[in-house]
Protein backbone atom coordinates (compact mmCIF):
# COMPACT_ATOMS: atom_id res chain seq x y z
CA UNK A 1 0.00 0.00 0.00
CA UNK A 2 1.66 3.73 -1.18
CA UNK A 3 1.75 5.85 1.65
CA UNK A 4 0.53 9.41 1.18
CA UNK A 5 3.14 12.06 1.90
CA UNK A 6 2.20 13.86 5.61
CA UNK A 7 2.82 17.30 3.45
CA UNK A 8 0.13 16.40 1.34
CA UNK A 9 -2.41 15.25 4.24
CA UNK A 10 -1.20 18.42 6.10
CA UNK A 11 -2.40 20.68 2.88
CA UNK A 12 -5.28 18.78 2.15
CA UNK A 13 -6.32 19.98 5.43
CA UNK A 14 -5.59 22.90 5.37
CA UNK A 15 -8.02 22.96 1.83
CA UNK A 16 -10.90 21.37 4.25
CA UNK A 17 -10.32 23.59 6.54
CA UNK A 18 -10.36 26.83 4.41
CA UNK A 19 -13.04 25.31 2.38
CA UNK A 20 -15.38 24.98 5.47
CA UNK A 21 -14.80 28.48 6.76
CA UNK A 22 -15.51 29.80 3.09
CA UNK A 23 -19.11 28.07 3.51
CA UNK A 24 -19.64 29.74 6.83
CA UNK A 25 -19.08 32.23 5.61
CA UNK A 26 -21.22 32.33 2.65
CA UNK A 27 -24.10 31.27 5.13
CA UNK A 28 -23.65 33.73 7.08
CA UNK A 29 -23.08 36.93 4.86
CA UNK A 30 -24.88 36.98 1.49
CA UNK A 31 -23.00 38.71 -1.38
CA UNK A 32 -24.82 42.15 -0.63
CA UNK A 33 -27.46 42.83 2.17
CA UNK A 34 -30.21 44.47 2.43
CA UNK A 35 -30.40 48.04 3.29
CA UNK A 36 -30.08 48.49 7.52
CA UNK A 37 -30.28 51.96 9.85
CA UNK A 38 -26.14 52.65 10.35
CA UNK A 39 -27.04 52.75 13.89
CA UNK A 40 -27.25 48.99 13.70
CA UNK A 41 -23.19 49.48 14.03
CA UNK A 42 -23.80 50.67 17.36
CA UNK A 43 -24.59 47.47 18.77
CA UNK A 44 -21.25 45.82 17.41
CA UNK A 45 -19.65 48.50 19.13
CA UNK A 46 -21.49 49.28 22.54
CA UNK A 47 -18.44 48.10 24.79
CA UNK A 48 -15.95 50.76 22.64
CA UNK A 49 -16.17 54.04 23.46
CA UNK A 50 -13.84 55.49 20.30
CA UNK A 51 -16.12 53.38 17.93
CA UNK A 52 -19.23 54.44 19.44
CA UNK A 53 -18.37 58.26 18.88
CA UNK A 54 -17.16 58.04 16.03
CA UNK A 55 -20.28 56.17 14.82
CA UNK A 56 -22.43 58.36 16.41
CA UNK A 57 -21.05 61.43 14.56
CA UNK A 58 -21.13 59.47 11.28
CA UNK A 59 -25.31 59.26 12.11
CA UNK A 60 -25.05 63.05 11.47
CA UNK A 61 -24.35 62.77 7.93
CA UNK A 62 -25.15 58.81 6.86
CA UNK A 63 -28.20 56.45 7.79
CA UNK A 64 -28.04 53.58 6.06
CA UNK A 65 -25.74 50.71 5.55
CA UNK A 66 -25.58 47.77 3.08
CA UNK A 67 -23.05 45.20 4.27
CA UNK A 68 -20.85 43.49 1.77
CA UNK A 69 -19.64 39.68 2.02
CA UNK A 70 -16.21 40.19 3.77
CA UNK A 71 -14.64 38.06 0.79
CA UNK A 72 -11.50 40.32 -0.43
CA UNK A 73 -13.71 41.64 -2.93
CA UNK A 74 -15.81 43.65 -0.89
CA UNK A 75 -14.54 46.93 -2.44
CA UNK A 76 -15.58 45.93 -6.15
CA UNK A 77 -18.75 44.64 -5.23
CA UNK A 78 -19.91 47.18 -3.34
CA UNK A 79 -18.66 49.86 -5.44
CA UNK A 80 -20.39 47.72 -8.29
CA UNK A 81 -23.83 47.18 -6.63
CA UNK A 82 -23.97 51.18 -5.61
CA UNK A 83 -22.75 52.42 -8.75
CA UNK A 84 -25.76 50.44 -10.49
CA UNK A 85 -27.82 51.64 -7.91
CA UNK A 86 -27.64 55.16 -8.88
CA UNK A 87 -27.48 54.43 -12.26
CA UNK A 88 -31.38 52.95 -12.09
CA UNK A 89 -32.23 56.50 -10.87
CA UNK A 90 -30.13 58.16 -13.54
CA UNK A 91 -30.33 57.88 -17.79
CA UNK A 92 -28.56 60.17 -18.47
CA UNK A 93 -25.46 59.24 -16.96
CA UNK A 94 -26.06 55.33 -17.21
CA UNK A 95 -26.17 56.53 -21.27
CA UNK A 96 -22.65 58.05 -20.63
CA UNK A 97 -21.41 55.04 -18.47
CA UNK A 98 -22.38 52.62 -21.36
CA UNK A 99 -20.62 54.63 -23.92
CA UNK A 100 -17.89 54.77 -21.80
CA UNK A 101 -17.63 50.90 -20.08
CA UNK A 102 -18.01 49.79 -24.17
CA UNK A 103 -14.68 51.48 -25.12
CA UNK A 104 -12.57 49.78 -22.08
CA UNK A 105 -12.59 46.06 -24.07
CA UNK A 106 -10.66 47.57 -27.30
CA UNK A 107 -8.20 49.85 -24.44
CA UNK A 108 -7.56 46.69 -22.60
CA UNK A 109 -6.94 44.34 -26.05
CA UNK A 110 -4.57 46.67 -26.79
CA UNK A 111 -2.81 47.00 -23.35
CA UNK A 112 -2.27 42.81 -24.29
CA UNK A 113 -4.84 41.52 -22.21
CA UNK A 114 -6.02 38.12 -23.92
CA UNK A 115 -9.19 38.81 -26.32
CA UNK A 116 -10.71 35.65 -25.85
CA UNK A 117 -10.77 35.78 -21.88
CA UNK A 118 -11.60 39.02 -21.82
CA UNK A 119 -14.64 39.41 -23.97
CA UNK A 120 -16.86 36.80 -21.86
CA UNK A 121 -16.28 39.22 -18.83
CA UNK A 122 -16.96 42.05 -20.70
CA UNK A 123 -20.33 40.55 -22.24
CA UNK A 124 -21.35 39.59 -18.84
CA UNK A 125 -20.84 43.23 -17.64
CA UNK A 126 -22.73 44.65 -20.54
CA UNK A 127 -25.62 42.40 -20.11
CA UNK A 128 -25.75 44.13 -16.75
CA UNK A 129 -24.96 47.62 -17.38
CA UNK A 130 -27.40 47.65 -20.71
CA UNK A 131 -30.02 46.59 -18.29
CA UNK A 132 -29.79 49.78 -15.98
CA UNK A 133 -31.45 52.12 -18.43
CA UNK A 134 -33.76 52.24 -21.27
CA UNK A 135 -37.09 49.85 -22.53
CA UNK A 136 -35.65 46.64 -20.82
CA UNK A 137 -34.70 48.45 -17.33
CA UNK A 138 -34.11 46.45 -14.34
CA UNK A 139 -35.80 47.39 -11.04
CA UNK A 140 -33.84 47.87 -8.16
CA UNK A 141 -35.14 43.97 -7.05
CA UNK A 142 -33.72 42.37 -9.76
CA UNK A 143 -30.32 44.58 -9.34
CA UNK A 144 -30.02 42.84 -5.79
CA UNK A 145 -30.86 39.51 -7.32
CA UNK A 146 -27.87 39.39 -9.93
CA UNK A 147 -25.61 41.16 -7.34
CA UNK A 148 -26.25 37.93 -5.38
CA UNK A 149 -26.35 35.18 -7.66
CA UNK A 150 -22.21 34.40 -7.39
CA UNK A 151 -21.90 33.28 -11.06
CA UNK A 152 -22.89 36.65 -12.55
CA UNK A 153 -21.56 38.57 -9.43
CA UNK A 154 -18.24 37.12 -9.27
CA UNK A 155 -18.25 38.01 -13.59
CA UNK A 156 -18.87 41.59 -12.86
CA UNK A 157 -16.27 41.96 -10.05
CA UNK A 158 -13.48 40.31 -12.12
CA UNK A 159 -14.44 43.09 -15.18
CA UNK A 160 -13.69 45.56 -12.76
CA UNK A 161 -10.46 43.90 -11.30
CA UNK A 162 -9.40 44.55 -14.80
CA UNK A 163 -10.45 47.45 -15.47
CA UNK A 164 -8.36 48.67 -12.17
CA UNK A 165 -5.43 46.53 -13.76
CA UNK A 166 -5.19 48.27 -17.23
CA UNK A 167 -5.81 51.80 -15.40
CA UNK A 168 -2.74 50.92 -13.16
CA UNK A 169 -0.80 49.94 -16.23
CA UNK A 170 -1.97 52.71 -18.50
CA UNK A 171 -0.76 55.37 -15.85
CA UNK A 172 1.75 53.25 -14.77
CA UNK A 173 4.59 56.30 -14.30
CA UNK A 174 1.85 58.22 -11.27
CA UNK A 175 1.43 54.43 -9.86
CA UNK A 176 4.48 52.94 -10.01
CA UNK A 177 5.32 55.42 -6.81
CA UNK A 178 2.61 54.02 -4.34
CA UNK A 179 4.69 50.47 -5.04
CA UNK A 180 6.89 48.89 -2.40
CA UNK A 181 9.61 46.66 -3.41
CA UNK A 182 10.67 45.49 -7.01
CA UNK A 183 7.76 44.38 -8.31
CA UNK A 184 6.80 45.77 -11.64
CA UNK A 185 3.02 47.29 -12.12
CA UNK A 186 2.85 44.01 -14.57
CA UNK A 187 3.40 41.55 -11.89
CA UNK A 188 1.43 43.67 -9.20
CA UNK A 189 -1.43 43.53 -11.25
CA UNK A 190 -1.35 39.87 -11.96
CA UNK A 191 -0.93 39.07 -7.97
CA UNK A 192 -2.77 41.65 -6.32
CA UNK A 193 -5.19 43.42 -8.40
CA UNK A 194 -6.40 40.77 -10.45
CA UNK A 195 -6.91 37.32 -8.62
CA UNK A 196 -10.55 37.14 -6.70
CA UNK A 197 -10.40 37.28 -3.13
CA UNK A 198 -7.31 39.63 -3.16
CA UNK A 199 -8.19 42.84 -0.65
CA UNK A 200 -8.36 46.31 -2.15
CA UNK A 201 -6.77 49.94 -0.29
CA UNK A 202 -6.51 53.61 -1.85
CA UNK A 203 -4.47 52.83 -5.03
CA UNK A 204 -7.04 50.41 -6.11
CA UNK A 205 -9.91 52.58 -5.32
CA UNK A 206 -7.83 55.88 -7.55
CA UNK A 207 -7.20 53.61 -10.55
CA UNK A 208 -10.57 52.41 -10.55
CA UNK A 209 -12.61 55.97 -10.23
CA UNK A 210 -10.36 57.48 -12.74
CA UNK A 211 -10.91 54.36 -15.14
CA UNK A 212 -14.21 54.20 -14.72
CA UNK A 213 -14.66 58.29 -13.96
CA UNK A 214 -16.98 57.48 -11.20
CA UNK A 215 -16.19 59.47 -7.68
CA UNK A 216 -15.55 57.06 -4.39
CA UNK A 217 -15.95 58.80 -1.16
CA UNK A 218 -14.52 56.30 1.57
CA UNK A 219 -15.43 56.61 5.34
CA UNK A 220 -12.64 55.02 7.33
CA UNK A 221 -13.72 54.28 11.21
CA UNK A 222 -10.56 53.79 12.43
CA UNK A 223 -9.23 54.06 16.35
CA UNK A 224 -7.70 57.89 16.13
CA UNK A 225 -8.66 60.32 18.64
CA UNK A 226 -11.99 59.49 20.54
CA UNK A 227 -13.31 63.54 19.61
CA UNK A 228 -12.32 63.63 15.70
CA UNK A 229 -15.09 62.71 12.81
CA UNK A 230 -13.97 59.79 10.93
CA UNK A 231 -11.86 61.05 8.03
CA UNK A 232 -12.95 60.71 4.60
CA UNK A 233 -11.32 60.54 1.80
CA UNK A 234 -12.41 60.98 -2.61
CA UNK A 235 -10.36 59.19 -4.91
CA UNK A 236 -9.38 60.15 -7.03
CA UNK A 237 -8.38 63.70 -5.11
CA UNK A 238 -11.06 66.07 -6.16
CA UNK A 239 -13.51 64.52 -7.26
CA UNK A 240 -17.78 64.41 -7.14
CA UNK A 241 -18.80 61.38 -5.26
CA UNK A 242 -21.42 58.51 -6.55
CA UNK A 243 -20.19 55.75 -4.81
CA UNK A 244 -20.19 56.05 -0.39
CA UNK A 245 -18.42 53.23 1.16
CA UNK A 246 -17.00 52.84 5.13
CA UNK A 247 -13.84 51.23 5.70
CA UNK A 248 -13.24 49.40 8.70
CA UNK A 249 -9.94 47.60 9.03
CA UNK A 250 -9.69 44.68 5.95
CA UNK A 251 -13.69 45.39 5.05
CA UNK A 252 -15.80 47.45 2.75
CA UNK A 253 -19.46 48.34 3.12
CA UNK A 254 -21.87 50.48 1.53
CA UNK A 255 -23.27 54.38 2.89
CA UNK A 256 -26.15 55.42 2.15
CA UNK A 257 -26.64 59.64 2.61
Amino acid sequence: MEMVPESEIQDEGILNQQRQIEKEVAEIHPLIGQLQPLTCLLQEYMDDPIYVNKLTKLTNVYHSLRRVRPDGNCFYRGFGFSYFERLLENEDEWKKFKALVMSTKDQLISQGFPKFTLEDFFDSFMEVVNRLGGESKMDAEELYRIFNDSGTSDYLVVYLRLVTSGQLQKEEDFYQNFLEGDKSMKEFCQQEVEPMYRESDHMHAIALGSGLNVGIRVVYLDRGEITTNPPEHDFPEDCIPSVYLLYRPGHYDILYK
